[in-house]
């Protein structure tokens, strides 16, 4: 389990700067590109009164949601900013991106998988009018750029971490598998059983989700996408959203979502006002454990969050 700072020993500190490096350079290298790219980077929200309702993702696992009250109004912690997105992107910003907040309660159970924490990070972009084709390829070559990036200006901090040789640039374009076929073949534990066979970071599609997800109304297939890295799993969820309000109301009715909690959102829905869009959020911890090859989530934490635990800072 992942200690505090005060508790680490020299040999401990040593590595969690080696880390603070690696985390620098990769932080570095993502803002830039996505600035490079033509995406607007947004300053985050931390209190609002919508905010993502994680249902009915199967993938979800939260005990509570925390919810305060401010000048009579009642507000929720930042689950993450995709409410944002869709109204920033729709009105003013085409392309963003957004250092984000997310604070997830997670079931104390979640601590044992060494890839859940109940505060973390994500680098949140969106894209109007884009599609899964742009979403890939932004992504694609900024993890390829990145990692070639790592190794040659951070050998040395690699080589510490034993992981110089054990990071290979990953081969572009990242091979796509459909959630249905993945499930056939490995069956419901898929997620952990693909992660361990996999060299190269890989695409799974059509999975079951939020209602801001895009479904096609016909075949039922949706048209998102979670990307997987070897031994680390799930790195990145995104999906191209829905816009129609018809359509989001359908589905808030049919998943039991509260529609008072997305009232702003629904209101730009019926006037026309959103507008299409695809994008992703980019999990900053665990992409930083994948690339050094951290025991646990918490090592790239300068102050860790594993769920069951409250420290002190």
């Amino acid at each position: 389990m992942p200690k505090p700072l005060e508790r680490l020993s020299e040999e401990e500190l040593a590595r969690k700067r080696v880390i603070g490096r690696v985390s620098t350079s990769t932080l570095s290298f993502l803002t830039r590109a996505f600035v490079e790219q033509g995406f607007d980077w947004l300053l985050p929200v931390v209190l609002s009164k919508s905010t993502d309702p994680l249902w009915p993702d199967p993938g979800a696992s939260i005990e509570k949601r925390v919810e305060t009250e401010i000048y009579g109004e009642t507000v929720r912690t930042t689950l993450s900013m995709i409410v944002h997105k869709l109204v920033a992107c729709s009105t003013a910003y085409p392309r963003l991106f957004s250092l984000s907040p997310n604070v997830r309660i997670e079931k104390r159970e979640r601590s044992a998988t060494g890839w859940h924490a109940y505060e973390f990070t994500q680098l949140d972009f969106e894209v109007r009018g884009g599609s899964f084709g742009q979403v890939r390829g932004v992504v694609e070559g900024v993890v390829t750029g990145l990692v070639d990036v790592l190794k040659r200006e951070r050998r040395d901090e690699l080589m510490s971490l034993s992981r110089l040789d054990g990071l290979g640039t990953p081969r572009a374009p990242f091979k796509v598998m459909d959630r249905e076929e993945v499930v056939e073949e490995y069956g419901a534990e898929w997620e952990s059983r693909l992660t361990k066979e996999i060299d190269d970071p890989v695409w799974v599609t059509n999975i079951p989700r939020e209602f801001y997800d895009f479904q096609d109304p016909v075949s039922g297939v949706w048209d998102n996408y979670d990307l997987l890295v070897p031994r680390y799993g799930e790195v990145l969820s995104g999906a191209r959203r829905e816009w129609e309000y018809e359509r989001i109301v359908a589905k808030m009715e049919r998943d039991g979502v509260k529609k008072e909690n997305f009232a702003l959102l629904l209101q730009l829905a019926a006037g026309r006002r959103l507008r299409p869009s695809a994008g992703a959020g980019i999990g900053v911890e665990r992409l930083v454990s994948w690339l050094v090859g951290a025991r646990h989530i918490g090592e790239v934490q300068p102050f860790p969050k594993v769920p069951g635990t409250v420290y002190d800072l």
